[in-house]
């Protein structure tokens, strides 16, 4: 059992002691502590009542976890909105709409179902910076919370419009072509893994002008079908499915939906990757600009940048990370290699629904199937590994060895070390849970990738 504390919120497995689980204890310490953080650092009146958003994903612990939420904001003198079920990118964008002074996403993302976990957003809908994250630990671990006299305490309404505004709002972006999907009469499929996605997608795409869905996995039960991290291993159900010749597309999600994996035609993966890579394609087609990826994620993005006249930068791995790098250099589209999208159009978060709906738009368009449409992007392939230490090696110093090895390349180093070679990279980081260092290298062939991978390890333990 697992409690994990870091500056985005905290997550862990339901049941168990305190301070070793995600118990309703830990739930009330740190939502207390979020609350605390909010009224330190809003830009309200002191005397005005604070406003947050509570949204949460399918998950079995949702409600319990939800009540506790929501009833110990309301303690600490908070206006709750409460949303109910609903995706990651939903209420992000509801903290936006309502003005509110933070939002809380109660998801454990892709983590199996025994697992939950609480987000923190700031007034903007956007995940806390480093900064804000420890202060909100350190509140928590101080345990100084100071709640609301009775007259004082928040109240709580519910608001469940919030998944048909999300759509609306996807709907109306210039380059979302709603008359060229539906005038290609796609067929989709869609793998929801038995969360919040089924209760959005479907609707989305009809609104979008597809008539014909085959939905998987669409009952918001939090009984995930599989395991909910939508990588190839576990997607074997939609893939069969598309084999068959069922569907153009196939789109998978995580879930809160801000994850988007998508399937070919026949079958094979598009690719994680190359979710935003493809979605950046389209929108760099039509608007000139910069993109942002993290610095674990394929290389075909910049080349399909500057193939549009752009410029791409490389952010430090984590979301709030590569917002805050996209804000920097005017990004039009950035996101990460999960299959996390995001599109400032919209707004500062991944999104799936704005992923899938850029994406049937290149795809209406582009008049090709997914798997041709695949072949038009730079090849490339990503192997992930990882070197195990015994606790008393200096990781940082391991690290600093590799750089200075191969201080020839182009090296970056504002998260682990990443060295560029011409034909290649590899990415080097340490875990923050456990002395591990996490290898990541990229190729044009998966070979290539894993050979890359094997040499560094090799210099790695000479080192040791």
């Amino acid at each position: 059992m697992t409690l994990i504390k870091s500056i985005s919120g905290i997550r862990g497995t339901i049941g168990g002691k305190v301070d070793n689980n995600l118990t309703p204890l830990d739930i009330v310490k740190f939502t207390s502590a979020y609350a605390m953080w909010v009224k330190k650092n809003s830009k309200n009146s002191k005397n005005s009542k604070h406003k947050i958003v509570v949204g949460r994903d399918a998950r079995l612990s949702g409600p319990m976890v939800d009540g506790i939420v929501t009833a110990t904001l309301s303690g600490m003198g908070m206006d709750v909105v409460n949303i109910g079920l609903a995706t990651t990118p939903t209420t992000e964008i509801a903290v936006q709409k309502e003005h509110a002074d933070g939002g809380i996403i109660i998801t454990a993302s892709h983590n199996p179902k025994q697992w939950n976990a609480l987000k923190l957003l700031n007034s903007n809908g956007e995940f806390l910076s480093d900064a804000d994250g420890k202060q909100v630990l350190a509140m928590a671990a101080s345990e100084d919370f100071t709640y609301a006299e009775i007259d004082d305490m928040g109240t709580v309404t519910y608001n469940n419009d919030y998944n048909q505004i999300h759509i609306d709002d996807v709907l109306k972006l210039k380059l979302v072509d709603v008359e060229a999907i539906k005038k290609a009469n796609f067929t989709v499929a869609i793998d929801c893994v038995n969360s919040v996605g089924g209760l959005i997608l479907p609707d989305l795409l009809r609104k979008l002008g597809v008539n014909n869905i085959v939905e998987l996995n669409c009952d918001a039960t939090g009984h995930f079908a599989h395991t909910p991290e939508p990588i190839p291993e576990n997607l074997t159900q939609i893939a069969n499915l598309m084999k068959e010749g069922k569907a153009n597309v196939g789109f998978v999600v995580d879930p809160d939906v801000d994850r988007l994996a998508i399937i070919c035609e026949n079958g094979d993966m598009f690719g994680e990757e190359y979710t935003l890579v493809s979605v950046a394609d389209y929108v760099l087609g039509n608007t000139k600009g910069n993109t942002v990826s993290n610095l674990s994620s394929t290389r075909a993005l910049r080349d399909v940048t500057r193939a549009h006249g752009g410029e791409y930068s490389a952010a430090a791995v984590g979301e709030v990370n590569v917002v805050t790098k996209m804000k920097a250099v005017n990004a039009v589209i950035g996101g990460e290699g999960n299959g996390g999208v995001i599109y400032p159009e919209s707004h500062y978060g991944r999104d799936a629904l704005v992923g899938i709906a850029l994406f049937l738009s290149l795809l209406a368009k582009k008049n090709k199937k997914v798997s041709e449409l695949k072949k038009e992007y730079p090849p490339y392939e990503i192997s992930k590994n990882k070197i195990e230490l015994t606790p008393e090696i200096d990781v940082d110093l391991i690290l600093k060895k590799m750089k200075d090895k191969y201080a020839n390349e182009d090296v970056t180093d504002i998260d682990g070390v990443k060295i560029d070679f011409p034909e290649k990279w590899v990415h080097l980081r340490k875990s923050n849970t456990e002395p591990i260092i996490r290898i990541y290298s990229e190729a044009a062939t998966k070979q290539a990738a894993d050979q890359l991978a094997e040499d560094i390890i090799k210099d790695i333990k000479a080192l040791i």
